[in-house]
């Protein structure tokens, strides 16, 4: 026998049955060992004819199986020694007349299982009649499965029913309700449609940002088509979304691929129009299976594309079509654009209340409807890098999944009763080894309380095991409720009305009842819904904006924030104030959201606090004093310093790695941004912060758009310092603030004055001022020495001192933080090294001699 006119599989699969009857210490090469090779081998087609003859393929295998263990077993030196039975000899030149008869090149895979199943007086053939499996079925399931095409090459398997391979059929999903509903885009679908009914190019591709619902319109069309809501030229059509993974994967040699692609192509072309075609991510053709001298995906399509023989629905990204399909005008051409615009906040509300019973059924909790309002809101304002209704779908399936991780997990209270005990039985387990009397009275006690709390625990356990019990029955009951919905959908669609009305008005009210009592709260042991709450603690989580303490406490918390900012930073209460009343105008949401929450120009002498207001501001918002980033501006002097701040341009070194200010708002987006000495800055500086500092975005040097909504812009200059130094106590603020201002428009252009919230002017501060700032700085000391246990005070000589020897009008706060470093701090490092101090003591800074010292209390 010639196994030269076998496929590479055929000849494989007569391999290993010659391999399994060695193994198996057989004398002869039988059909028995050909069948039951396929079988162990789940070979995609013997599977799918086996299934299509409506047969259980577990008894056929284990009839095989019997019928080989009746075989005589051979041993010794006679074993290994195998020839073809006669049975076999027979199979083998019936599967090559079928292959001449059908104008094959090469025997395949399916012409050997009509083989097995024509040849007569074999086991073989007596167990596939047995099963129903007859050599007419096989002949006219293959002819419908080549649809005509022949086996020429030695892969040629790979061609037949190359759509179920290569191809997954949403139409038959939706069928089956395994599809979520698609909501708020009809206008995308209908367009859809249109395009799919054209004469000619009735290709559609759909193109928007990631996260848009692109895959969902064509789920929402599948969807359309099996309830029949589509023109009559696409009535009974089957939507297949083709997986390019799995056309390339395995293709070892060249033409592989191009043959896969071919068959698939050949299919869609034989089925007249009842299949389309949709490719995901549809850039991923150009360049797809293409080596040295082949043909990529892209090309493969065209001539089809261009004739009409199929129709195709694409889907990508601006940019991939863009950077991809536009530069190929051939292909351009033979798609139709529909673009699709990221949904509105309310479209995504509407989408989520749909999607809502899918999520509950998945994770066996609730969800509240200010939960999807919440997720709608909070991800358009404060989630920019994505797109909705994506980022607020996820944030809804990320916090479902955190409460129902909370569920089973072990209550907190129960945890910590647990811990108790444990840590009680090792103190118990200690005494016991003792025999004084305390020790023994002491072990009574422990065992009381041991019981006590054994009675408790075990209590709380059973409460909770009991409410765990509930949330699975109200999930089980849940998820039978929604097959329920599927059943009677598709009981109507194909108009079994029985079926139909024992689920609308039986099955359905029943279970709709019992989910009702499951739902009823019975404790507040664990907790089902997912609330507002949750929404904004994941986004807090993923943005690093802390907008659940918005949600609590930090409203009361903004009224009073003067009073807080004031306890650090000393005599600038009307800096304070403004700082203040426009971080509550945006947190309060009155003010234009699509600006910074708040830009401010901070004008004063060095040491009266403009820092010090920036570095309390970021611990203030963002329970973080390193929440700051600073640039100095003396290091942008130059024209070309512009690039540090938004990246190089394109062949510039440093054009990948991104600008310093564009990538750190862009990893951190909720933060203080400090441009100190901002007169020093170029005058291109300027340019880039009027966007900044009027939208609230700016582009970097890769294009993308940098959100900086979500920033406080803090500018500091030492413009008309000398004004402020130069002012006397009674001189009215708001002349020298005319003054400074009449400065800074002599050195700032109109417009970019224009775009601040607030221009600040700080005032020197008065002698005082200073008292206060000795209470601070030496509150920060005794912060420090804290950890070695050591308690400091001053008395009222030396704050005096420090008060008359600190003060400075010109320099401001900064030589009194030197004075007491030199005098205070260094004093008692000597001391402490010196072991003239203990952990535990006392100290007083005092004056003596018209100098400060230590001494002990």
């Amino acid at each position: 026998m010639d196994l030269n006119k076998f496929t590479d599989i055929s000849k494989n699969l007569i391999m290993q049955a010659q391999t399994a009857a060695i193994a198996s210490g057989h004398q002869s090469l039988l059909p028995e060992h050909l069948l039951k090779v396929m079988l162990d081998d789940k070979d995609e087609l013997v599977e799918l004819l086996l299934t299509s003859c409506e047969c259980d393929i577990d008894k056929i295998y284990n009839d095989v199986k019997l019928s080989l263990s009746k075989l005589p077993v051979i041993s010794g030196s006679g074993s290994g020694h195998i020839h073809l039975s006669k049975e076999m000899a027979q199979v083998l030149e019936e599967a090559v007349s079928l292959a001449k008869r059908n104008q094959d090149t090469y025997v395949t895979v399916e012409r050997l299982l009509q083989a097995l199943a024509i040849v007569k007086d074999t086991n073989v053939c007596k167990i596939l009649l047995a099963h129903g499996v007859t050599p007419v079925k096989l002949e006219s399931l293959i002819s419908n499965m080549r649809n005509g095409s022949k086996a020429d090459t030695v892969n040629s398997e790979q061609k037949f029913n190359a759509l179920k391979k290569y191809a997954k059929d949403i139409t038959e999903s939706a069928m089956a309700g395994k599809l979520d509903p698609v909501i708020g885009r009809d206008e995308e679908i209908r367009r859809t449609m249109q395009v799919l009914s054209r004469r000619t190019k009735n290709n559609p591709v759909l193109i928007g940002e990631p996260g848009v619902g692109k895959t969902a319109i064509i789920e929402g069309l599948a969807q359309r088509v099996v309830v029949g809501d589509v023109p009559v030229g696409l009535r009974h059509t089957k939507i297949m979304a083709l997986d390019l993974g799995m056309l390339v994967a395995g293709t070892k040699y060249r033409g592989e691929f191009e043959e896969r692609l071919k068959s698939v192509i050949n299919e869609i072309i034989a089925s007249n129009g009842t299949i389309i075609l949709f490719i995901d991510e549809l850039h991923t053709l150009v360049g797809a299976g293409a080596t040295d001298g082949a043909m990529d995906a892209s090309n493969l399509l065209k001539p089809a594309l261009a004739r009409g023989e199929i129709h195709c629905i694409g889907a990508t990204t601006l940019d991939e079509y863009r950077q991809h399909i536009e530069k190929d005008a051939a292909l351009a051409r033979r798609f139709q654009p529909v673009f699709v615009s990221e949904s509105t906040v309310n479209d995504t509300i509407s989408i989520l209340r749909g999607l809502k019973e899918k999520y509950e059924v998945h994770h066996g909790i609730r969800i509240m409807d200010s939960a999807i309002i919440a997720a709608s809101t909070l991800s358009n304002r404060y989630i920019t890098d994505r797109f909705l209704p994506d980022k607020a779908i996820d944030l809804i399936d990320e916090a479902a999944s955190r409460v129902r991780i909370e569920i089973d997990s072990k209550p907190e209270i129960i945890d910590e009763l647990d811990r108790k005990i444990i840590q009680l039985k090792i103190e118990a387990g200690v005494l016991e080894k003792e025999n004084t009397e305390s020790s023994k009275q002491r072990l009574v006690q422990l065992n009381k309380e041991l019981d006590k709390l054994s009675i408790q625990a075990t209590e709380l356990n059973s409460k909770w095991q009991a409410e765990k019990v509930k949330i699975s029955k109200m999930q089980e009951c849940a998820e039978k409720l929604d097959n329920a919905r599927n059943d009677l959908e598709k009981a109507q669609r194909f108009g079994n009305l029985d079926r139909a009305g024992e689920l609308m008005y039986g099955i359905i009210p029943e279970l709709e009842k019992e989910l009702a009592k499951c739902e009823k709260p019975s404790s507040n042991m664990l907790k089902r819904e997912v609330t507002e709450s949750d929404i904004a603690s994941i986004v807090s989580r993923w943005t690093g904006i802390p907008i659940e303490n918005m949600m609590s406490n930090e409203k009361e918390k903004l009224l009073r924030m003067e009073e807080e900012i004031g306890k650090t930073v000393i005599g600038q209460e009307s800096a304070i104030k403004a700082v203040s009343d426009a971080v509550r105008r945006s947190r309060a949401g009155v003010q234009d959201a699509n600006k910074p929450l708040g830009s401010f120009l901070f004008l004063g002498p060095t040491g009266v606090g403009k820092t010090e207001l920036v570095k309390t501001l970021a611990e203030f918002l963002f329970c973080d004093r390193s929440a700051l980033l600073r640039f100095d501006m003396s290091e942008f002097m130059e024209k070309h310093a512009v690039s540090r701040l938004i990246g190089a341009p394109p062949g510039y070194v440093g054009y990948d790695q991104g600008g310093m200010l564009t990538e750190a708002v862009r990893r951190r987006p909720y933060q203080v941004i400090l441009f100190d000495e901002i007169e020093k800055a170029h005058g291109d500086i300027f340019n880039i912060l009027l966007q900044v500092l009027d939208e609230g975005r700016l582009t970097d040097n890769h294009g993308k758009l940098v959100d900086f909504r979500n920033t406080i812009l803090v500018l500091t200059s030492n413009l008309g310092q000398e004004i402020l130094i130069n002012n006397k106590e009674d001189v009215d603020k708001e002349s020298v603030k005319k003054s400074i201002t009449s400065v800074l428009q002599h050195h700032f252009r109109p417009e970019f004055l224009n775009r601040l919230d607030e221009i600040i002017v700080f005032h020197r501060l008065a002698k005082e001022h200073i008292e206060k700032i000795i209470d601070i700085q030496f509150s920060l000391l005794q912060k420090i020495i804290d950890q070695k246990k050591l308690k400091i005070s001053l008395s009222s000589e030396a704050k005096l001192w420090l008060m008359d020897n600190g003060y400075d009008p010109v320099y401001g706060a900064r030589p009194l933080k030197r004075l007491i470093q030199q005098r205070v701090q260094n004093n008692l490092a000597k001391l402490i090294l010196a072991n003239q101090i203990n952990e535990g003591d006392r100290l007083e800074v005092v004056l003596l001699n018209d100098d400060l010292a230590i001494n002990k209390l």
